[in-house]
């Protein structure tokens, strides 16, 4: 008997129910009365809203003796304006895996519209529902609801059959829109062990636990007689969970990826536990998970096997390298330089794809460019290992459990001598042992078949330093030249790389004489290290100033001051996570245009946040004819609380305040 089961493993659980409450609503049931929403969720930015969004799995036995899942969902929705149109299109998904597909059941899609009084109905037809691959394991089915305008009430209904145990739907609480009514149901069998995970800021408004007991009817198809098949009974696990009035997540500045914050549940599956049959263990340890990656010809293997094709091309690289960081350096940048990545992400090689493959057509995807980078420097022996990671749009990993799906990214460490560098050559003009700021997004995990460790990518590890200089002295009378001189830092200076390939200095430069203010002329902009991808870039240009009015208002920061608040919410609901620590310096030193003296000019100030997460400087003198200003913005930490926001709101709108004070000169008469 091929059985199953999970180990409830929760992360959070409680036994105590916060209220009885039952939503009583039905699919098709709709009279005038719902048409009239009222919620302090609604707000000049809400354009629809969920009346209720209601989930259920339960297990049944199957004619392959086993067991399905029937996970069923009921999603009613106001459109409130035009913009919430795009609610009216959803989108099922469904895992498949070698020719078996989750099944799709009792779909049901309908419009409501209140003419006259009168509730009309319109249904949605087959026609309007169409099928695409997204990937190997994952078919999408998309349907736009029809006769949808402003004011109506659209509702779906539907039922996923899967005998994939693995994928036990999450439910996520929150989402674009806000939801007057978020429940998901689970009726868990003893013979299944799942660990619960869960995330989000908002309470439970009902969260129970009761016990059941339920008789499973599982079919053997070997057998002759299909139809008797057999009762297996459990003790059944029932869970439910609320949350009401849940507000619309929407992501703002400063956030890796919304998926981090949303209130939701996932579960992942761990044991099977049947009567008198050990445990089987199904969630995989990291050795184990280790030892099935790098055995993989289209993994480990690729790293691993002798690779004798790589030889002439290894030595010509590295003929003129001396020590083993510059083997490993040579090697990096060949395959940084030479070849082009297609911008899709995964771990593996992609179907009926060698190295070789890669290798003759210069490009493919990340993963695939570093797993030749890995094998180019395993096979000139050089310790590495590929290291495993999710990019911060993706979301973060487990601390613990090797939860595969999470994972979307790979880069390799190298060890030379007691250095450890990490490389990743899919990302073009990316300086040696320099990682892109997506990379920072907390745990990731090198592996190979003896050793297995996580690593920390913290976005408080990186700091971007930005070094601004600008120093103006008299030509002659009337005119006021000198130059403006910015160092950048790593990210910065990959950003200013990107972009200049995309366009040209012209474009550059035009976009410094729009940032500036007064009768300032921009020239002769140059960009040092552009092509060094291990130096930061240095944007170096020529300014000249006019002074012939009576009364000259100048900026001081040249295009440098901070023009609009990134935290612009009155609130947030999630923490702020910068993808580094910030620390900008600028300096200042001007002599006073001939014929002119200072009649204005901002005062001194320092401004702390909190007592040691940030700081900002402005120092600002008047002295033997010269103004001298040293100014810095400091953020001693990435990542901060919901609690910190409006912290950080003053902070910033004090710095722009400050940055767009003007000096004031008047001519002497």
């Amino acid at each position: 008997m091929r059985l199953i089961a999970p180990v409830v493993l929760c992360l959070f659980i409680s036994t105590v129910s916060f209220s009885q409450e039952k939503l009583n609503i039905k699919f098709g049931k709709i009279t005038p009365a719902d048409f009239e929403v009222n919620s302090p969720l609604i707000d000049s930015n809400t354009n629809a809203i969920l009346h209720a969004d209601i989930g259920t799995t339960e297990f049944e036995g199957n004619n392959k003796n086993w067991f399905t899942m029937v996970f069923r969902r009921h999603k009613r929705i106001k459109i409130l304006n035009n913009k919430g149109f795009d609610a009216a299109t959803l989108s099922i998904y469904l895992y498949s895996q070698n020719n078996e597909v989750e099944k799709l059941d009792e779909l049901k899609a309908q419009t409501y519209n209140l003419e006259n009084n009168s509730v009309v109905i319109t249904k949605l037809s087959s026609k309007d529902i169409f099928e695409e691959k997204v990937k190997r394991n994952l078919i999408k089915k998309k349907l736009t609801l029809p006769a949808v305008k402003v004011g109506s009430i659209i509702e779906v209904s539907y039922t996923i059959k899967s005998d994939f145990l693995f994928n036990l739907q999450p439910w996520e609480f929150q989402g674009e829109y806000p939801c007057l009514w978020s429940e998901y149901d689970l009726a868990l069998p003893d013979f299944f062990n799942y660990v619960f995970l869960s995330q989000g800021y908002l309470p439970f408004d009902i969260n129970t636990t009761t016990k059941g007991y339920n008789n499973y009817v599982v079919r053997d198809p070997t057998t002759a007689n299909i139809g008797t098949g057999y009762n297996i009974g459990s003790d059944v696990l029932n869970k439910k969970w609320v949350i009401k009035n849940a507000a619309a997540m929407k992501e703002e500045n400063f956030t890796s990826t919304i998926a981090n914050h949303i209130s939701k549940i996932e579960f992942q599956l761990s044991e099977y536990r049947f009567p008198n049959q050990p445990v089987e263990k199904i969630m995989q340890s990291w050795p184990k998970v280790a030892e099935k990656m790098m055995g993989s010809i289209d993994f480990g293997l690729a790293i691993t096997r002798s690779n004798d094709w790589l030889s002439d091309d290894i030595n010509k690289i590295t003929a003129n390298a001396k020590t083993e960081e510059e083997r490993a350096k040579k090697i990096y940048e060949y395959i940084r330089d030479n070849f082009t990545s297609t911008g899709d992400y995964g771990l593996y090689l992609s179907d009926n794809t060698n190295l070789k493959d890669i290798f003759k057509r210069k490009s493919g995807k990340s993963c695939e460019i570093n797993l030749l980078l890995l094998a180019m420097l395993y096979h000139n022996n050089i310790t590495c290992s590929p290291v495993l990671m999710s990019l911060r749009d993706r979301g973060t990993v487990h601390m613990v459990y090797p939860l595969m799906d999470r994972f979307n990214y790979l880069i390799a460490k190298v060890q030379v001598g007691q250095n450890i560098l990490f490389l990743d050559a899919s990302k073009p003009m990316l300086g040696f042992n320099q990682l892109s700021s997506d990379c920072y997004n907390g745990v990731a995990w090198s592996i190979t078949k003896e050793m297995q460790e996580p690593l920390y990518f913290y976005t408080d590890s990186v700091k971007e330093s930005n070094y601004t200089t600008v120093l103006l002295s008299n030509e002659k009378e009337g005119i006021v030249k000198g130059t403006f001189s910015e160092v950048l830092g790593n990210s910065t200076s990959l950003s200013i790389r990107e972009k200049i390939k995309k366009t040209n200095l012209t474009s550059i430069t035009n976009e410094i004489k729009k940032s500036m203010s007064g009768d300032i002329k921009v020239s002769n902009l140059s960009i040092d290290s552009l092509n060094s991808y291990d130096e930061p870039v240095t944007l170096k240009y020529d300014l000249e100033m006019n002074a012939e009015t009576d009364i000259i208002y100048l900026n001081p920061m040249f295009g440098e001051a901070i023009q609009k608040n990134p935290f612009s919410s009155a609130k947030r609901n999630y923490p702020i996570e910068m993808p580094y620590l910030k620390d900008d310096h600028f300096v200042l030193n001007m002599e006073i245009p001939a014929g002119y003296k200072v009649e204005e000019m901002p005062k001194s100030v320092r401004y702390k946040l909190n007592e040691d997460d940030g700081m900002f400087e402005y120092l600002i003198a008047n002295r033997d004819g010269r103004i001298q200003i040293r100014s810095s913005i400091k953020l001693n930490k990435a990542n901060f609380s919901m609690d910190d926001y409006e912290g950080l709101r003053e902070f910033y709108a004090f710095i722009i305040k400050q940055q767009n004070e003007q000096i004031v000169l008047k001519k002497v008469k």
